[in-house]
C-alpha cells in the first residue's frame, strides 16, 4: 500500500538543488561559501562523538550569549529550514489556521501544508516595497488564528521590519492567543548595527535561524529556535522524532565559528557592500525592471517589466549562462530574485551579462 499524503515536495528546493547552477550565478541567496581552512582549530578538538543528546551545552551557550538569551531558550536545529519544520509541528496541530506572509518562500508554505495547516495569507505589497504592515496582519486575523509567520529580512526582497512593526503585531496575537514566528536567517545579515532579535519582544515570539545565509557556513547546518524555556524544552522532545542526534563534529566546528564570527561578518560586509554597489551601477535604473535596491541583505527581488520571466530565465541561461530564481517560486511569477553574495568579481560579471540580455530580451 502506497502512503499519498499531499505537499510532500519542495519544487524550490529541487529547482535550487538541480537546476539553479551556472557559470554566472545570481541564483544563491548565502554569502559565498566560508573555507574550512579559514578557521582557527585543530584536528586534535575534533571528536566523532560527544555529549549532544538534547544539546551540546558549549554549542547551546555560544548561541545564546550571542543573541542575549539563556542556553534554556536555545533548540539546535539542522538549518533554519529545520528549525522552522520542527517549529512548525511543536505550534500546530492539523486544521490550526496559521496566517502566512505573501509572497512567502515556498518551502516555509510547503511545510504548512505538509503538517496540516489552514493557511491564511497577509500581503507584502511589492508597490510598498515588500514592507511589513502591522494594519495589514490586523485586517487578515480571525479569532482562530493560532500562528503568525513571516521573515525578516524577508525572503526574497530583504525588506527588513522595525522592532516596533514586530511589537505591535506580538500585541495582536497575545489578544487572541496566538503566537507569532519571525524567520531571522537574512537578519543575521544586519550586522552595522545589528538588529536585537524579535525573541526579546515577548514570549509569543518564536525565533528560527542558522548560520547559513549571512556567514557562508551552510555546510555546518547550525541552525536554532529560540522560545520561551518550557516551549524551547517541548520542541527538544518532539526533535526526538525528527532528527534524534546532530553530528558531533558540526557541533564542534560550530563552537569555533561563532567564536570568530565578527571575521566572518566583515568579510560578508566586505562582499555584499562590493555587489550591492555592482547592482546600482548596472541595473539601477535599468529600462526592463522596476528594481528597487535594498540597502541590506543578500538578494533583490527587480520586476521584469514585459514579457515571459521564464521565458526569460531559460534565455538567461542559455545564451549567457547566467542563472536567477524565478519569481513563481515566491509566487510573483514576473519577478525574480538575484543573489548579492557571490564571489564579487564574478558577481559582477553576472550582473553584467544580465543588463545585456534584458537590453536585448524582446519577449
Amino acid at each position: 500500500m502506497t502512503l499519498s499524503r499531499p505537499h510532500t515536495e519542495s519544487p524550490y528546493m529541487e529547482f535550487a538543488k538541480l537546476r539553479s547552477g551556472a557559470r554566472w550565478n545570481l541564483a544563491t541567496s548565502a554569502v559565498r561559501n566560508y573555507p574550512l581552512r579559514a578557521l582557527d582549530f585543530s584536528w586534535d578538538q575534533m571528536e566523532i562523538n560527544g555529549p549532544s543528546d538534547y544539546g551540546y551545552r558549549p554549542l547551546l551557550e555560544a548561541i545564546a550569549h550571542r543573541k542575549g538569551v539563556t542556553p534554556e531558550h536555545v533548540v539546535h536545529t539542522a538549518g533554519t529550514s529545520m528549525a522552522n519544520h520542527l517549529a512548525f509541528a511543536a505550534l500546530i496541530a492539523p486544521g490550526d489556521e496559521v496566517l502566512l506572509e505573501e509572497p512567502a518562500y515556498e518551502l516555509m508554505l510547503s511545510t504548512l501544508l505538509f503538517l496540516g495547516a489552514k493557511v491564511h495569507r497577509f500581503q507584502r505589497r511589492p508597490e510598498d516595497d515588500f514592507a511589513l504592515d502591522a494594519e495589514e496582519i490586523r485586517r487578515s486575523l480571525t479569532p482562530k488564528t493560532r500562528l503568525i509567520v513571516l521573515t525578516n529580512m524577508h525572503n526574497p526582497s530583504s525588506a527588513l521590519a522595525s522592532n516596533d512593526t514586530l511589537r505591535e503585531i506580538g500585541e495582536m496575537a497575545s489578544e487572541i492567543g496566538a503566537r507569532v514566528l519571525v524567520d531571522e536567517v537574512y537578519l543575521e545579515a544586519l550586522h552595522r548595527p545589528p538588529q536585537p532579535s524579535a525573541i526579546h519582544l515577548g514570549p509569543q515570539f518564536v525565533v528560527t535561524s542558522s548560520l547559513t545565509k549571512a556567514y557562508g557556513l551552510g555546510g555546518l547546518r547550525c541552525g536554532w529556535i529560540l522560545a520561551e524555556p518550557e516551549l524551547a524544552g517541548q520542541i527538544w522532545k518532539m526533535n526526538d522524532l525528527f532528527a534524534s542526534n546532530p553530528v558531533h563534529i558540526g557541533e564542534l566546528l560550530s563552537v569555533i565559528a561563532i567564536a570568530e564570527i565578527d571575521k566572518m561578518a566583515a568579510r560578508a560586509d566586505t562582499i555584499l557592500d562590493a555587489n550591492r554597489a555592482a547592482l546600482t551601477e548596472i541595473l539601477g535604473g535599468h529600462p526592463a525592471l522596476e528594481l528597487t535596491i535594498p540597502p541590506v541583505g543578500t538578494t533583490a527581488f527587480p520586476r521584469l517589466r514585459s514579457g515571459d520571466l521564464q521565458a526569460f530565465h531559460d534565455f538567461l541561461r542559455a545564451s549567457y549562462e547566467t542563472s536567477i530564481v524565478p519569481g513563481h517560486f515566491f509566487e510573483c511569477p514576473q519577478h525574480f530574485r538575484i543573489g548579492l553574495g557571490g564571489d564579487i568579481a564574478m558577481t559582477r560579471e553576472a550582473l553584467i551579462r544580465l543588463a545585456e540580455a534584458l537590453s536585448i530580451w524582446k519577449g
